[in-house]
């Protein structure tokens, strides 16, 4: 045990703990409190949570676990709350939901645990066969914190493994995204062996191809190079390739060409082309060139398919929200069971600081909820008896009884997510457009080789194949394929580096016209926390308010502690300090009497001049929360807290202006509180009290204008307009859902990355034009070539790689985002 300011103070010794030492915690390395201190105890703890923590590591033979955290230098921080129950984990609902077993009664739960920092964590979760009887592997991902316990269920119960997992200082809940994660897992899996597969096909049948251009070989050797390189091609086309016919299969299936048509019968034609010439002896065989064209084409799927995954997330945007358990109410004793087990006319139990679950009415007592989230309304909404409450709403003050009236896809959250969904799954109008361009080229490429091939049968038949298969290589859409995903993958690349992570394929080429720009203003705008914003009169009497609201919990106190810290004003403790919840507080600071809360209640208990009357109705007037301070029975000061603009903001607002932006605020906010902020930003579009479904409506009535739309917010209540939007744009500190819906997230703090998204993006979009232009060159001329039969296929092959080459060189030596 060592002071935490001495760090050279070897392990195990035990140096003395003179007064004024921070001694540091046995368990988690953080300083003891005075009031835990005890000379003769022979180890010290900062809490009870770290005290029960280490005994349980002792007990079970898991000692080493401290020296792998100290060699990797971090620190475990274990919840201090004890350890709970995890009765849910036992209801068989969660079971239906969560775990996966066999016949042979071999049981997997995967769980996210807390407090994973170092290697020592993976160390001890991977030692829990060990401590708990019947579990029969763990295996834990530091990265994301996931936990994969296979069990078996007659000896443990997943209730008994999770408490086992809490004693280590590991609280855990289910892992719901595993589903998605490991279908994704897969089939970028089958992508990448596909490449792999196709990449070294290319490579050999180009050695061999190498080696028959360096000629001097005898018939014999020729012919087994030859052999070889059509083998490597066979299974390039019948394995990886194979993509490539099916599309082509299915396009004609279906009426509707695209560029899989003129690639698989380059494909098929070339290797007709190429295996008869193997036959006889003589002539080209293209091996090198076809299966470098499969090679090419399937690096850019990839990439297109690595940049569109939007609408596959709206499945757990539900469980982002709302919590996994409830506490249902059963002949009026708690039982925590998993969300899904919850039905209509059930009664819940919602603590302060609980997310609700299902959407309900209050049927006993009275709170605060923190709905911002779900509304964008800053300032938390009281809710008594009668009242409807929504899922994922916060409880910030007291514990509420709730009557469920719709769970999970039916809550007016789940609603939200379907209209995320469904406007998800809508194409845009240049997808449309581009995929028809797309039919185009298809049908021009295949009518023009039919032309080379007719003209040249009466010209010179024993060419005539060769200049059509040499027309459908060279003008084979590689380059045209390409121009587009490895453009916009430089750029989502280079975004990323500068903390712009870019979603999807024509989210670039949107953003870089001018359009209506629709603004949240709660976490967008502004800071999303509540601070001190304005103090009028006595500004010494601050240091005594923060006295009296250091062990306060409500959001308010914390910032009047944080507004004390911030001026580096000093304070002494506070004594006889009472907290009445929802109104406020009051206390004796030095022998004088603090009281501080809503008018209502500091002038319950104090006298309050007309200044200072006035002073509470200003702040009113400023869109800002009056808070009243009262010293020895006179108030004397008017606190007034909001939510701040963001530092960046006016001068975000004045770029986006002068990029031809058209800029409105849309928020959930008080309209009042909206008025204001858009007034000091010079926004003249302003609407507040706007819920979910009004910023879809919102999004509507501009795109009907015929604008561009982007909507740029944080909340829930932002998802559906996003997807509804053209672009959608999370900002830094957003809940997870608006991400899984956003078309971009900013993880940079503030409003400048924003201004550098929209400027990125028209830089990305000439070069998205160059890559066009290009490659539309390429094809006119190279084709040309190809039809007056200047070229032949062995030729055509060459230039085919170098059209896409020049294509992503063009891509990745532009500069479109950061230095």
């Amino acid at each position: 045990m060592t002071p935490v300011t001495d760090a050279t103070t070897p392990r195990g010794a035990r140096p003395a703990r003179t007064a004024g030492a921070d001694v540091a915690c046995e368990h988690c390395g953080l300083p003891v409190p005075a009031g835990r201190l005890d000379p003769d105890a022979e180890l010290l703890f900062c809490c009870a949570g770290c005290d029960t923590v280490h005994h349980a590591i002792r007990a079970a033979g898991l000692e080493r676990y401290y020296d792998l955290r100290d060699d990797a230098d971090d620190r475990v921080r274990p919840d201090g709350a004890g350890v709970r129950r995890y009765a849910e984990f036992d209801d068989p609902a969660f079971r239906e939901v969560h775990v996966v077993a066999d016949a042979t009664g071999r049981a997997r739960l995967d769980l996210y645990l807390e407090n994973v920092h170092c290697a020592a964590c993976v160390w001890l979760v991977e030692r829990l066969p060990l401590v708990v009887e019947g579990v029969i592997e763990a295996r834990l991902d530091a990265r994301t914190g996931v936990a994969r316990v296979e069990y078996d269920e007659g000896s443990v119960s997943p209730g008994e493994i999770a408490r086992a997992l809490d004693r280590l200082g590991y609280p855990c809940r289910p892992y719901r995204g595993l589903p998605m994660e490991e279908h994704r897992r897969r089939e970028d899996r089958r992508h990448l062996i596909a490449i792999g597969v196709s990449g070294a096909c290319a490579g050999n049948a180009m050695v061999s191809a190498f080696a028959l251009w360096g000629g001097a070989l005898s018939p014999g050797h020729a012919l087994l190079l030859r052999g070889l390189g059509l083998l490597f091609t066979l299974v390039a086309l019948v394995w990886p390739g194979r993509v490539f016919f099916q599309g082509a299969l299915s396009s004609l299936r279906t009426r509707t060409m695209h560029m899989d048509v003129p690639v698989a019968l380059a494909l098929a034609a070339g290797t007709l082309q190429g295996a008869w010439n193997t036959w006889r002896g003589a002539g080209e065989t293209y091996f090198e060139s076809i299966t470098a064209v499969v090679f090419l084409l399937l690096v850019g799927r990839f990439v297109q398919h690595r940049q569109q995954r939007r609408a596959h997330d709206a499945v757990e945007l539900l469980a982002a929200v709302t919590p996994a358990t409830a506490r249902l109410l059963r002949d009026e004793e708690e039982h925590e069971v998993p969300v899904e087990a919850l039905a209509r006319g059930d009664r819940v139990v919602v603590r302060a600081g609980d997310r609700v679950p299902a959407d309900g009415r209050v049927v006993a007592g009275s709170s605060r909820f923190d709905v911002s989230l779900l509304t964008g309304e800053s300032r938390p909404v009281a809710a008594g008896e009668g009242d409807p409450v929504a899922a994922g709403a916060v409880n910030v003050a007291a514990a509420v009884r709730l009557e469920v009236e719709s769970t999970g896809a039916e809550t007016r959250i789940g609603r939200v997510m379907e209209l995320v969904e469904r406007s998800a799954r809508t194409r845009p109008p240049i997808v449309r457009l581009a995929d028809r361009l797309a039919h185009g080229f298809v049908v021009a490429v295949l009518a023009l080789a039919i032309v080379t091939a007719l003209v040249w049968i009466r010209r010179d038949p024993a060419n005539a194949v060769e200049h059509a298969i040499a027309l459908l290589i060279v003008t084979c859409p590689c380059a045209l394929g390409l121009a587009t995903p490895l453009a916009i993958a430089a750029a989502v690349g280079r975004a990323a580096r500068a903390g712009i992570l870019v979603k999807g394929g024509e989210v670039l080429e949107r953003l870089a016209r001018p359009g209506v720009v629709l603004l949240d203003k709660t976490g967008t705008l502004t800071r999303g926390e509540v601070r001190m914003v304005s103090l009028d009169g006595d500004r010494g009497v601050l240091g005594d308010v923060a006295a009296v609201e250091a062990e306060g919990t409500h959001a308010i106190a914390r910032a009047f502690v944080a507004a004390a810290d911030d001026a580096s004003i000093p304070r002494t403790a506070a004594r006889d300090v009472e907290h009445v919840l929802g109104h406020g507080a009051r206390g004796t600071v030095d022998g004088r009497a603090i009281v501080v809360g809503s008018g209502r209640f500091v002038r319950a208990h104090a006298s309050a001049s007309p200044e200072i009357d006035d002073r509470e109705r200003g702040m009113l007037d400023r869109g800002l929360s009056p808070v009243l301070i009262a010293r020895d029975g006179q108030a004397v000061a008017v606190a007034g807290f909001g939510d701040p603009l963001r530092d960046d903001a006016p001068a975000a607002v004045e770029a986006l202006h002068a990029l031809g932006h058209e800029l409105a605020i849309v928020s959930g906010d008080h309209p009042t509180i909206v008025r204001a902020v858009a007034d000091e930003l010079g926004v003249t579009r302003a609407e507040g009290s706007a819920s979910p479904e009004r910023k879809v409506e919102a999004v509507r009535e501009a795109r009907a204008r015929g604008a561009a739309v982007v909507m740029v917010g944080d909340g829930v209540n932002d998802a559906a307009a996003f997807s509804g939007a053209d672009v959608g744009v999370a900002v830094q500190g957003s809940a997870e859902a608006s991400l899984a819906s956003a078309d971009v997230f900013l993880s940079r703090e503030g409003l400048g990355p924003l201004v550098e998204l929209f400027e990125g993006a028209r830089r990305t979009t000439a070069v998205l034009r160059r890559n066009f232009a290009v490659s539309i060159l390429y094809n006119v001329v190279a084709g040309g070539l190809a039809v007056a039969g200047e070229i032949d296929p062995l030729v055509a092959a060459v230039l085919m790689p170098l059209s896409s080459l020049s294509v992503v060189t063009l891509s990745y030596r532009s500069r479109t985002f950061g230095a």
